[in-house]
């Protein structure tokens, strides 16, 4: 039903079934999606889709434990919210930058977005990062009961989910037991994953100890098996010897300096660059002189035959 050309609809809902299998945690599916969404935005103009779509890849980077590669691709939705004034989408680029920043353990600088932003969820996320649970659950409660006032099941299920990983925290064990089971019970009928696990340690706690009270015991198996599998994946990583890219140069490229470096190899110019990642033509020739002092080069041809020497591009066949 997209349409040829397509529709703006489209984009939106292939971002829909992202997030869907995001949620489901099949992490593949998800970015399979969200490049799908991108490739059709990218056939349109003043569609402010882009923003939403990279705020979903960040908190995909997240996931995936690329906590540099979500900053970099939250730096460039800020950029192309501002750079075409979709205001009323900065909200939510700020709020995964807030998380992003807590990820990087920078707290003053979270608190500071939060705050500056009025952001209530991000607030009492800060909040419960520096220990202050009682602030975290004065700003929950008045959030739950909106939520559940207007209908809004997605917002009520995320602040539910920090009640009880608050009232946990606060030493109210049974009672964070009870409202989990109460979370648990919205969410299984949908197959929520990473609303939990995404939380990381504190969740794994809560659902164990709701485990040994018997609470969804199926549910909780599951989702405590994706924890373990990604403790797994990450006791894997920190084993594996530095790729030869991180060994060799100072400072790594980011996600988008590599996104521009592939393009570069391609043959295409600063401003079909631009056109092909929505950017000014001033910003990708910032990203150009970033690349190349970084591989120690000054030209493209040269860029692009240090990063195959160094792997960081395929090498040509």
């Amino acid at each position: 039903m997209a349409g040829d050309p397509p529709r703006p609809i489209a984009c939106e809902a292939c971002l829909g079934l992202a997030r869907i299998t995001y949620q489901w945690n099949d992490l593949d599916a998800a970015e399979q999606h969200g490049q799908q969404c991108l490739q059709l935005t990218r056939q349109m103009e003043g569609v402010d889709t882009y923003a939403s779509y990279e705020v979903f890849l960040a908190r995909l980077r997240l996931a995936q434990g690329d906590v540099p590669g979500a900053a970099a691709v939250l730096d460039e939705a800020e950029e192309f919210v501002r750079q075409h004034n979709f205001v009323f989408r900065m909200a939510d680029v700020t709020a995964a930058q807030v998380l992003t920043l807590l990820h990087q353990g920078n707290l003053e600088g979270a608190a500071h977005l939060a705050e500056t932003r009025e952001l209530p969820i991000s607030q009492a996320r800060v909040h419960l990062a520096r220990g202050d649970t009682s602030a975290a659950l004065a700003a929950l409660e008045p959030l739950r009961q909106q939520a559940e006032a207007k209908s809004w099941e997605d917002e009520r299920l995320k602040v539910m989910v920090l009640q009880a990983l608050a009232h946990h925290a606060h030493g109210e064990k049974d009672k964070a037991v009870q409202l989990l089971g109460d979370v648990l019970a919205l969410a299984e009928s949908g197959g929520f994953i990473r609303i939990f696990v995404d939380e990381g340690r504190l969740m794994a706690q809560l659902l164990s100890e709701a485990a040994a009270h018997e609470v969804m015991p199926d549910y909780i198996g599951r989702l405590l098996a994706v924890f373990e599998a990604e403790e797994q994946k990450r006791e894997y990583e920190s084993h594996l010897p530095p790729a030869p890219s991180a060994q060799s140069l100072i400072e790594p490229l980011s996600q988008r300096e590599l996104a521009v470096l592939q393009l570069i190899a391609q043959g295409l110019s600063n401003r079909e660059i631009g056109e092909r990642l929505f950017l000014a033509l001033d910003t990708v020739k910032g990203h150009n002189r970033r690349i190349f002092s970084k591989l120690l080069v000054q030209r493209r041809t040269e860029a692009v035959a240090k990063a195959r020497s160094l792997n960081i591009l395929p090498r040509e066949n």
